[in-house]
């Protein structure tokens, strides 16, 4: 990293923090529980409250950095006219926000020309802050942290998500199908920017999911990274397949999602 890139690195990382965390404030204030009988009242809370986060997210970084760009997943968008353009997702796990479980998650990162520069991932129900900048290592509350290395398949635990959209389901169960038998278990915990997270901490020794955006990733795959981990998006167009794992599994586990058939 260039000594102009570090310097740009240390004004963006306080700034992602401050306003995932203010975010995670803001979103925090969800009632204990939803009458569920009434489920669109509840759709309703929890899509004003995204809607909420991002602009008070993208508020909180403009204010700061006007010149940057945007993309935000609730349709905040935004030309740079730094170089530096912010990718948002206000908050990620939606589904798990709706139902009151835990890890849905605020994730911000900063790109350049080379991708992202600095990610933060805020999930405050189980009081986690993951943060990394690219050449410098990855973080959990302060604290560096390393993915697993040397995990054989059948050793792995493995993490992985599922379409809104049960049309999209099809490929994702034949893969839980043909996987299951063969590693330690399968984890699906409802949020890809943690479960990212988790494996550059070695919670989980891997994770795939297809079709994600690239505001579901662009944090947690950088604290990925820079934890040791491999990440790779593999195909084209919307139902890319990102798998992120250990070394030594990375391979193992691109070969035998290759071979799902369904």
């Amino acid at each position: 990293m260039t000594p102009e890139t570090s310097r740009l690195a240390s004004e963006l990382l306080p700034l992602a923090r401050k306003v995932a965390q203010a975010a995670g404030q803001l979103l925090m204030q969800r009632p204990a529980h939803f009458d569920l009988t009434e489920k669109s009242v509840a759709i309703d809370f929890a899509t004003q409250m995204d809607e909420k986060a991002e602009a008070q997210i993208v508020e909180g970084i403009l204010a700061a950095r006007p010149d940057d760009g945007i993309i935000g997943e609730e349709g905040a968008a935004r030309e740079s006219r730094s170089g530096i353009t912010w990718v948002i997702d206000p908050l990620d796990g939606t589904v798990n926000y709706f139902y009151g479980l835990p890890g849905w998650n605020v994730s911000i990162a900063a790109r350049d020309s080379e991708g992202s520069l600095v990610g933060v991932v805020n999930a405050p129900t189980i009081n986690s802050l993951w943060h990394a900048v690219r050449g410098e290592g990855a973080f959990h509350n302060g604290q560096k942290i390393r993915s697993t290395s040397g995990v054989s398949l059948d050793r792995a635990m493995i993490g992985t998500g599922f379409a809104y959209d049960v049309a999209d389901r099809t490929e994702q169960i034949a893969m839980v199908a043909s996987l299951l038998p063969r590693v330690r278990d399968i984890r699906r915990m409802g949020s890809a920017a943690v479960d990212l997270c988790h494996v550059g901490m070695g919670a989980l020794d891997a994770y795939f999911e297809r079709g994600l955006n690239e505001w579901d990733w662009a944090a947690g795959a950088l604290v990925a990274t820079e934890a040791g981990a491999d990440v790779a998006h593999v195909g084209d167009g919307d139902r890319k397949l990102t798998v992120a794992a250990g070394p030594g599994l990375f391979d193992a586990l691109q070969e035998a999602l290759a071979r799902v058939e369904f």
